[in-house]
């Protein structure tokens, strides 16, 4: 006989990691657009913007925080001489946050995922 205590531990384990996975997915997605949106800002396009972004997605892996990102991009812009103020960025970045989550809740709606 199951043990209803330890089945519902392990629904809660399972809903836990598919949230966690879903975020990640969300972030990830928020960290490419924002590395294209700062690529842009410093007049880079094509690969060049790709690899930029693909660079922030793995300082915020390395680094964890959305601040971390934001100074990054921050000192990036500057040293480009782009002027830019932190306030934008992190407008910028919540602003393609709530993109980012809907795009992946709308893939996920219709069955694709990215």
């Amino acid at each position: 006989m199951s043990d209803p205590f330890r089945e519902r531990e392990k629904g809660f384990e399972a809903k836990f990691e598919m949230d966690e996975a879903l975020r990640f997915r969300i972030v990830t997605r928020r960290n490419k657009l924002f590395g294209l949106w700062v690529a842009a800002e410093m007049g880079l396009s094509g690969s060049p913007a790709d690899q930029y972004a693909r660079a922030l997605i793995e300082h915020d892996l390395t680094h964890g925080s959305a601040d971390a990102l934001t100074d990054k991009a921050l000192a990036d812009l500057t040293a480009k001489g782009v002027e830019v103020t932190r306030h934008r960025l992190d407008l910028r970045l919540s602003k393609l946050m709530h993109e980012a989550e809907a795009s992946i809740r709308d893939e996920q709606v219709g069955g694709v995922r990215a």
